[in-house]
């Protein structure tokens, strides 16, 4: 790094974080701002929203440039005080629909975490990023929609609740609200806030006679009403959110989500449906979900992750903790510190962090003795933020960098033959476009130059109804390992099927990829056996007419020169070998994902309390079981061939495993 650009940067960061903010003024607030000049008002120099430009009062007090001069050219009568009063209340009337800003801090009262009184809402420098994003749908005239994760008390949750006050007593009447936390007395708490800004908030900005305050509505305990606009306030649980249901609400403040318990007779999903249920898509209506983070797997962490993908409706905000002011030390030497940063520490410079946020993070950090805790603690990234204290097995790193070649496959659809089973199956075997069909494809099959050992189709067998495990079918391209390469995921099967109809599906798309090895995980037809014994010979039907089939040979076998065994059998050797390789793959990059999917189920793998891994609890690894047995494959199978012509009947001799 060039040094002396690091120390001009700094600087440029500093002044930044540093500017000049005046809400009151409107210097330093949100969006484009034009300087207007009132001499005779409480407030002779602010910087309004430029959209003001238009409003009428503007462009008259503009014209005759001044509150007094106005009343007596225009209005034609004698400018008494009262009469001032009345013109400066207008305005700020008028200011206050276009200023969220002007109006918290002039309005606005909130507890002072620092101290005993109250002080005005000032926005902090996360409180202002955040606004900004809600503005930004605001004033496009879209439904206002976020999913926050949270890092640390800088306000998030605050300024939600009063953003959508600010909408309850300035732009809408009877525009219904929900409050909705992991406990009742968290949305309690958040209503808190909301009464305290009536206990102080001017009854004329309402053109009210009676103070502004929250009054029972038709006793309904959980249910509020603000009688001067209409508008209705509920407040829930995720333990009991019946309670919230029918509210005809158009906003809805959802809190601490990633902490909302699923039981067998509700889901966070389903809760959020109850609460949601209700909210149309209008400009002004408002669904925020926030929390704090709680691990990997759960619902939060699962709608963070659509949310950055795009494919929510949601616009995912993070604030990283070197954003909060108060998280900052001074530096004597600029030159000297930044020559010390370590490699973590530039990975902070990079993110935007200033030199002397790093100071602090640096004198903090000694605090613990794990860096892990330090990061969870203080978190700079969606990353560290979700990382999870228990035994995980997949860094959260790793993972990600996995997430970034994830894509939307190419077509959705299934493979087809002349039959769904027997040799009939591996005839005129194509694949068809199908709306919601359960085969994704990244690439078709190369049929022009034709490899052997290309591809490589791995399955994970799963159960039968849709309570079950899936039943996963992955194929892998292994073209750019000739050329230095690492091999790629270009086609998977995800579905519930009955598991000899499941091996004739994997035959066929196996067919469909040059005639690609074929890997079945066979633990469950081998521990599977009926009464007629069907399951064990449900492979050895399939060997007979699909030649390039998986073999092991055991220990037992070679010495009494019995036949071989079909499938990759997974007991707890091969898992533990399989998981470490799986573990080097992503650490190193040993290939390429496309579904968003598998990396998720990455992300919540763990190593249980008893030893074993597996999936936490709720959550799946059929599609991670297909990774970590098709990367082992790839990497111990011969290199593909180029072959002048298709490959011919392979002969069954075992593909060891030995070296398991």
């Amino acid at each position: 790094m060039d040094i002396k650009k690091v120390v001009s940067e700094n600087a440029k960061r500093l002044a930044k974080v540093k500017s000049v903010y005046q809400p009151h003024i409107g210097e330093g607030g949100y969006g484009e701002r034009i300087a207007f000049h009132i001499p005779d008002s409480p407030i002779p120099l602010q910087y309004i929203p430029k959209a003001m430009e238009e409003v009428e009062l503007v462009q008259l007090l503009r014209r005759y440039g001044s509150i007094k001069k106005f009343i007596t050219e225009h209005l034609k009568v004698k400018p008494t005080d009262s009469v001032v009063d009345e013109v400066w209340k207008h305005w700020i009337k008028i200011r206050i629909k276009y200023d969220f800003e002007f109006w918290s801090v002039m309005f606005v009262r909130i507890k002072n975490k620092m101290g005993d009184s109250d002080i005005a809402f000032k926005l902090n420098v996360p409180q202002r990023r955040l606004l900004g994003e809600l503005e930004e749908m605001r004033l496009a005239d879209k439904p206002i929609r976020i999913i926050l994760l949270k890092a640390r008390q800088w306000g998030g949750s605050t300024l939600v609740q009063i953003y959508m006050a600010w909408i309850q007593l300035v732009h809408r009447k009877s525009w219904n609200s929900v409050i909705c936390a992991h406990l009742k007395d968290s949305a309690l708490n958040i209503k808190g806030m909301y009464t305290k800004l009536l206990e102080n908030y001017p009854s004329w900005l309402l053109d009210s006679e009676e103070p502004i305050k929250f009054q029972p509505f038709e006793r309904m305990a959980n249910t509020s009403i603000i009688s001067a606009t209409k508008s209705k306030i509920t407040i829930g649980s995720a333990e009991s959110p019946e309670s919230v249901r029918g509210t005809d609400a158009v906003m809805a403040h959802l809190s601490e989500v990633a902490f909302w318990n699923s039981t067998q007779r509700k889901t966070p999903e389903s809760m959020v449906r109850s609460v949601c249920g209700s909210v149309a898509l209008l400009p002004l209506s408002v669904i925020v979900m926030e929390s704090t983070a709680n691990g990997t797997g759960n619902y939060f962490h699962k709608e963070c992750m659509r949310a950055k993908r795009g494919e929510s409706d949601k616009k995912f905000v993070f604030v990283p903790w070197f954003e909060i002011e108060i998280y900052s030390k001074p530096v004597a030497n600029h030159k000297e510190f930044a020559e010390s940063l370590s490699k973590y520490e530039w990975g902070l410079w990079n993110k935007g962090a200033t030199l002397e946020a790093i100071a602090w993070y640096r004198e903090k950090r000694k605090e613990y003795s794990e860096h892990a805790d330090m990061m969870a603690e203080y978190p700079s990234d969606d990353i560290e933020a979700f990382n999870y204290s228990g035994e995980k097995v997949f860094s959260h790193t790793s993972v990600e960098r996995l997430r970034k070649e994830c894509c939307e496959p190419k077509y959705v659809g299934d493979i087809y033959g002349r039959s769904d089973r027997g040799k009939e199956a591996l005839t005129d075997v194509r694949f068809i476009e199908e709306s919601g069909g359960e085969l994704r494809l990244w690439e078709m099959p190369d049929k022009e130059n034709h490899f052997s050992m290309r591809y490589i189709t791995v399955v994970d067998i799963g159960g039968r109804s849709n309570k079950a495990d899936y039943s996963v079918i992955v194929v892998f391209d292994r073209y750019w390992m000739l050329h230095g390469g690492v091999p790629e995921v270009v086609a998977q099967w995800r579905g519930h099927i009955d598991h000899d109809l499941l091996a004739w599906k994997a035959v066929q798309i196996a067919e469909f990829y040059n005639k690609s090895l074929l890997v079945v995980e066979s633990n469950t037809l081998e521990t599977e056996r009926g009464d007629d014994d069907s399951s064990e010979y449900i492979l050895e039907t399939v060997s007979g007419v699909y030649p390039n089939l998986y073999a092991r040979q055991t220990t037992n076998m070679i010495h009494s020169g019995s036949g071989v065994r079909w499938g990759f059998h997974m007991n707890r050797a091969t898992k533990l070998m399989l998981i470490a390789h799986q573990v080097r793959m992503l650490r190193e990059g040993g290939y390429i994902e496309r579904d968003f999917d598998a990396c998720y189920e990455h992300d919540v793998f763990e190593r249980k309390d008893n030893g074993a891994y597996g999936a936490m609890e709720g959550h799946h690894d059929d599609i991670l079981i297909t990774r970590c047995i098709g990367t082992y494959i790839c990497y111990t199978e011969p290199l593909p061939q180029l072959n002048s012509s298709r490959v011919g009947v392979k002969s069954k001799i075992p593909i060891s495993e030995a070296t398991i």
